[in-house]
């Protein structure tokens, strides 16, 4: 009896992979109107909470001109996507495993790199045995505001993120970004973080709400939830640390446990598309929008 028991718990706690077929993994892309509301440091974060929950996860530096998620994780890296896309290394180069599950494909500072996206270089890797194949999760971090590389991955992503902070002008943009992305999508999230309060993230989120419900009626918007100021995420960053891999209790590793759980439930209950590509797809999708 007390051996059934045991194997029943271990079954309950055995991480569980999303889609676990091959060439299925979601690729979430994390936004926002402006800048210096915190993206880059949340995608470091949700992506590592998502691989702690038990899931196989890659985040992919998307911010051109300002790619920097090498530091926020506090790695040297030699190589980035533009030296795989220019055939100066191979792909599996460019990808740094952080921890076993758990992967970075550092960008590039520059548009330079759809310089060198073509169906050919992509195709040829396809042949290499890819770590990246059987993800459950892509965090992508793409630069922030409506430019047109920035929205060419947004596009191609199955969901998007968008983040807003209680600044006037960031919540203007991040309703421009809702806006120009219900060209192409019936649904985003919203997260609001550096609030003071969870009933000024909730009014935060239900003024952009309303305005979408009069202007652009077919979109829904979800709340993902809010993240509170923190000093401690301010020496994280000082430090090069990951908050929810040194403090994994803080109040902010806490609240990114949430986004990750409330992500990962719309998922498994099918309110988001079926995801259809492996990495390599990803970037085959994206350059029907370049």
């Amino acid at each position: 009896m007390t051996h059934n028991q045991a194997s029943g718990l271990e079954h309950i706690m055995e991480p569980r992979s999303i889609f676990n077929k091959k060439g299925k993994t979601k690729f979430v892309a994390i936004t926002s109107g402006k800048g210096g509301v915190g993206k880059s440091t949340i995608s470091a974060n949700l992506g590592y909470s998502l691989f702690k929950s038990g899931y196989k996860v890659g985040v992919l530096d998307a911010d051109i001109g300002l790619a920097n998620l090498d530091i926020i994780f506090g790695i040297k890296t030699s190589k980035n996507i533009l030296h795989a896309l220019r055939g100066e290394a191979r792909f599996n180069d460019v990808v740094y495993r952080l921890e076993e599950g758990f992967y970075l494909v550092p960008g590039d500072s520059g548009e330079e790199i759809f310089k060198y996206v073509s169906q050919e270089i992509l195709d040829s890797f396809v042949d290499e045995e890819n770590v990246l194949d059987d993800l459950d999760y892509m965090i992508i971090d793409t630069g922030a505001g409506i430019g047109e590389f920035t929205q060419a991955f947004l596009r191609a992503s199955d969901c998007v993120v968008v983040i807003t902070t209680s600044d006037p002008a960031a919540i203007t943009d991040a309703y421009t970004t809702i806006k120009i992305n219900s060209k192409n999508k019936d649904d985003v999230f919203v997260l609001v973080n550096m609030v003071d309060s969870a009933d000024k993230a909730m009014q935060i989120f239900t003024g952009i709400q309303r305005v979408a419900k009069e202007n652009i009626p077919h979109m829904t918007l979800n709340y993902l939830g809010y993240i509170q100021n923190s000093n401690a995420l301010r020496q994280s960053i000082k430090n090069r640390k990951l908050l929810c891999q040194s403090e994994p209790f803080n109040t902010f590793s806490f609240a990114i446990g949430q986004v990750s759980k409330i992500l990962t439930m719309k998922m498994e209950h099918n309110v988001l598309e079926t995801p259809k590509d492996n990495f390599i797809g990803f970037f085959k999708r994206l350059l029907k929008y370049l």
